[in-house]
């Protein structure tokens, strides 16, 4: 961008990054899984993530260093294995963000033509993939919204979701469909659920990748940081209220990437799905653009730190590198054009938890330099939570998502063996 953000700016590019592709992405899965108690697993994800922020803030000030959870991890001291295999699941959990947006673009993108077949072939996978590849040629091309536009963008999609939760709000209790979703909640299901929904509030970590588009960033990524999260958390409750109270789960479970969209037409009538679903697909594609944009730029610094083998870049390249942005799309378009939407978004929340539930436990560790070590700990608490009730889910609700995710898990690990254990296997290789 051509010039430096200020607050404002700072919380467009984190509010963007949350609400921009998780409200239309998520929130489905979550109310198919906690129907009328959707707005306290999305409250319990938030908290959660609220405390990583805070985490992450202390922890960038204490170590007084940049780059967000691969540079903390090398700054107090952990092995280089573990801050890259800590950086390369955060990589694939952009992957996995990016793919479960591509989705709810497909979807939303053929829903809104309605037509979802061609010659025969699903097109909601082919859209998908297109929007990815599109993505990608625009920044490889160098093309990014200025700040400017950034603001707006993110202000239009605030206000059109502000108008259907109020405006949903208003009509939900006129009529009496309105419900606190208390008598439905299950500690179980809401855990698992509030676990689904940690991927809708990782967005504002993008901010540390671009700490040198901000004025006086230091002072500027906790302030967005601390009023981001509270404010997408506030339009996750009031739209996933109206969305379960306005809609049967049958309804919801039939339809969970669109399910929003739906939620207008008893009050804003065919208009109302039309103007959900043309902002979802601008948020979708923005959320598709800024994540690739950091990611690529997060991966050029792991390039930088021997943390990624150089054939997936170059780490001297003017800009994101060409291969890295091919890399990151092509394996993006894999998991959007193959994978479930509820697969995906549980393969990205698993990571997101992980990776935040380190950082969190980083801060506990070192919180004698923290003014408090409550929020680590309310952040490491949440993650040992979050993980277990997750995988449990989808090993017992979901076996065909876990035997996929189980096997991407597996695999990666391997691939993070085999490359930061390279010079020791070589040895032990050269010795038999």
């Amino acid at each position: 961008m051509s010039e430096k953000l200020g607050r404002l700016g700072a919380v467009s590019i984190a509010l963007g990054g949350m609400i921009g592709g998780g409200i239309f992405a998520v929130l489905g899965v979550v109310a198919e899984m906690s129907g009328p108690a959707a707005w306290l697993a999305f409250t319990g994800g938030g908290v959660v993530a609220f405390c990583a922020g805070y985490s992450y803030v202390r922890l960038q000030r204490l170590g007084d260093v940049s780059g967000g959870s691969v540079s903390f991890l090398q700054e107090f001291g952990e092995s280089t294995t573990v801050a890259g295999m800590v950086g390369w699941t955060l990589l694939f959990g952009y992957i996995g963000s990016m793919g479960m947006y591509a989705f709810a673009f497909g979807s939303f993108a053929t829903k809104l033509l309605g037509v979802e077949t061609a010659l025969g072939v699903p097109l909601r996978p082919v859209v998908s993939v297109l929007s990815v590849l599109g993505f990608v040629l625009l920044n490889v091309l160098g093309a990014r919204a200025s700040g400017v536009t950034e603001v707006l963008l993110v202000a239009a999609k605030v206000g059109i979701l502000l108008i259907f939760g109020v405006w949903g709000f208003y009509f939900g209790a006129r009529t009496g469909q309105l419900t606190t979703g208390f008598s439905s909640v299950a500690t179980g299901g809401l855990l698992m659920s509030a676990a689904l929904s940690f991927v809708a509030f990782q967005g504002w970590q993008l901010l540390f990748y671009d700490e040198g588009n901000l004025r006086n960033a230091r002072t500027t990524i906790p302030q967005a940081i601390y009023l981001s999260i509270p404010a997408s958390l506030g339009l996750y409750v009031l739209v996933a209220v109206v969305t379960t109270g306005l809609l049967q789960p049958e309804t919801i479970a039939a339809n969970p990437e669109v399910s929003l969209a739906i939620a207008a037409e008893p009050f804003m009538g065919q208009m109302g799905f039309i103007l959900i679903s043309v902002a979802a697909l601008f948020s979708t594609g923005s959320a598709i653009n800024a994540t690739l944009f950091s990611a690529a730029h997060f991966a050029t610094g792991m390039l930088e730190d021997d943390l990624l083998p150089d054939r997936i870049g170059d780490a001297d390249a003017d800009g994101a590198p060409t291969r890295t942005l091919l890399v990151l799309g092509l394996i993006t378009a894999a998991f959007t054009a193959y994978g479930s939407l509820q697969g995906i978004t549980s393969f990205a929340s698993l990571a997101f938890i992980t990776v935040f539930g380190s950082m969190s436990f980083l801060a506990f560790r070192h919180r004698a330099g923290l003014r408090t070590g409550i929020l680590p700990a309310v952040g490491v608490v949440g993650a040992v939570l979050f993980f277990p009730s997750l995988v449990y889910h989808l090993a017992v609700m979901e076996p065909a998502v876990f035997s996929v995710v189980l096997v991407v898990t597996v695999v990666l690990l391997g691939l993070e063996i085999l490359y930061f254990e390279r010079e020791t296997i070589r040895s032990e290789i050269d010795s038999v």
